[in-house]
């Protein structure tokens, strides 16, 4: 019997201390942000906003200049095959196709550049706007006692009380007083050493 009790009064100081060490998990206090607003109100957002929009129209120009004379000297091409009936080109026509093809290959290869650069500078701006962003998010939950924060657009119903929209958005005014729109480079690929 005294070995029981023993054995009772062992179990019993064992679960004793662990459960003196676990703490209760604080009610959780939600705030919402509404991030989509944020980025596209934000002072520099704006400006920025307009002048990426201003590159695409240029983007948009510049390949309908490159366009506009491959599609006449395509058609004044294939005029010229048409009126062979079937017969073979001489070494003129088809020097016109293979130089038509040329510039029609590098018009496409300066478009997809263009747009390359036009998406770079767009995934450029946003990480400049969400490298703000997050050091905010953290202050403005400090600030008015929330300890989770919420995307707008991931909830169903919320009260105007827990949202903090205006809140991120004044702090990222004064942390992003302006946005670059061009990203840098990519750094050249360095040639890779060659295996063992």
């Amino acid at each position: 019997m005294k070995k029981l009790v023993i054995s009772a009064s062992l179990a019993a100081s064992a679960i004793v201390p662990s459960a003196a060490h676990a703490q209760a998990i604080p009610g959780a206090v939600v705030a919402v942000v509404d991030v989509d607003k944020v980025r596209a109100n934000c002072n520099a957002c704006k400006t920025a906003i307009a002048s990426l929009q201003s590159q695409a129209t240029a983007q948009d120009t510049r390949e309908k200049s490159l366009v506009a004379p491959l599609q006449t000297e395509q058609q004044s091409i294939q005029t010229a095959i048409n009126a062979l009936n079937g017969k073979e080109p001489d070494a003129a026509l088809k020097q016109r196709a293979q130089a038509f093809q040329t510039k029609y290959q590098q018009a496409q290869e300066q478009a997809a550049r263009g747009r390359q650069q036009l998406q770079a500078n767009q995934q450029y701006i946003i990480r400049q706007i969400d490298e703000k962003l997050s050091p905010i998010f953290q202050q403005v939950m400090q600030r008015r006692g929330a300890n989770i924060l919420v995307e707008q657009g991931a909830t169903l119903a919320t009260a105007t009380s827990v949202d903090v929209t205006n809140d991120v958005l004044a702090a990222l005014n004064t942390a992003l007083p302006s946005i670059s729109t061009t990203a840098p480079a990519a750094p050249a690929n360095r040639a890779q050493p060659q295996g063992r």
